[in-house]
């Protein structure tokens, strides 16, 4: 796992004390506390709200033969937020909050999506999911002619192609094997 991850899931629960303990200082220790509860209690309504939404959302979708992605990275985000919500804070209580409100939630799915989804799809697809398939020939084939970077390759590293530009070509200067061929033997009779 990555060590910012590990930095970011130790930093808020390192925020919700430093949070509570300024409160503590400024507040009485039975208001801090009826909060804290006070924010779960509606936070938990909310997600069960939009649960109930998004579930209805998946079973149209579903019923239509669309796919639900959408949908079902919507549920996974209501999960964590019915998770921190759980969690005493009140730092965890607003992330959870962000992931429960359609408004906030839409950006934080397109950055699930984008960062965690495809990538994963991609891994395990090896590309064709998305669309992002290595076209340059087979890659490791021992063949020297057919290898990116070399010459006659046309891969993204061969110098006379330009990348993902096409090129003319005359007809003198195309050939295939059939061709010359059948010139040689015509020069012989």
């Amino acid at each position: 796992m990555d060590l910012r991850v590990i930095g970011v899931l130790l930093l808020i629960p390192l925020l919700d004390a430093m949070l509570l303990a300024v409160l503590a200082t400024q507040f009485p220790l039975t208001w801090i506390v009826a909060l804290v509860v006070l924010t779960a209690l509606i936070g938990m309504l909310l997600v069960r709200a939009e649960g109930r939404h998004t579930l209805a959302k998946i079973q149209r979708k579903a019923a239509t033969g669309e796919l639900p992605t959408d949908e079902l990275v919507d549920g996974g985000l209501l999960l964590v937020a019915g998770a921190l919500f759980l969690t005493p804070g009140l730092v965890t209580d607003l992330v959870a909050l962000l992931f429960t409100l359609p408004p906030t939630r839409y950006p934080v799915r397109v950055l699930v999506k984008k960062y965690v989804v495809t990538p994963y799809v991609d891994a395990k697809t090896g590309g064709f999911a998305s669309g992002n398939v290595y076209i340059g020939g087979f890659p490791n084939d021992g063949d020297p002619a057919g290898s990116p970077g070399s010459a006659g390759a046309g891969g993204p590293d061969d110098p006379d192609t330009p990348d993902g530009d096409t090129v003319d070509m005359d007809r003198d200067e195309y050939r295939t094997v059939d061709d010359s061929d059948d010139r040689s033997r015509a020069g012989d009779s």
